[in-house]
């Protein structure tokens, strides 16, 4: 049930996420994706993953494992979206 939960959260917020970043412009959607990834994707994905292969391998310290390997890379990758949407220059049109 926790994990029907989990996906359900995760699709919920992912297809929010798309639906509020559709009118921003390119910096706009890379502030909303790094948030949703960093406080979001980030715990629940890797929530899942990692319990998973915990069933799998039947022991509690993989779940450990994997989660201290998952849960600071997509960190990490969240946190570069959002500085990339925070430093990104303003959409310009070229003229050729």
């Amino acid at each position: 049930m926790e994990y029907a939960a989990a996906s359900g959260i995760l699709l919920v917020s992912l297809f929010l996420a798309f639906q509020l970043g559709k009118d921003y412009s390119r910096k706009g959607k890379y502030i909303i994706w790094g948030i949703t990834t960093m406080f979001v994707i980030c715990p629940l994905f890797s929530w899942l993953v990692s319990m998973g292969y915990a069933h799998y391998e039947r022991s509690g310290w993989a779940a450990v494992a994997m989660l201290a390997i998952l849960y600071p890379s997509t960190f990490i990758t969240g946190l570069v979206l959002l500085l990339i949407g925070i430093f990104h220059k303003k959409d310009t049109v070229r003229r050729i």
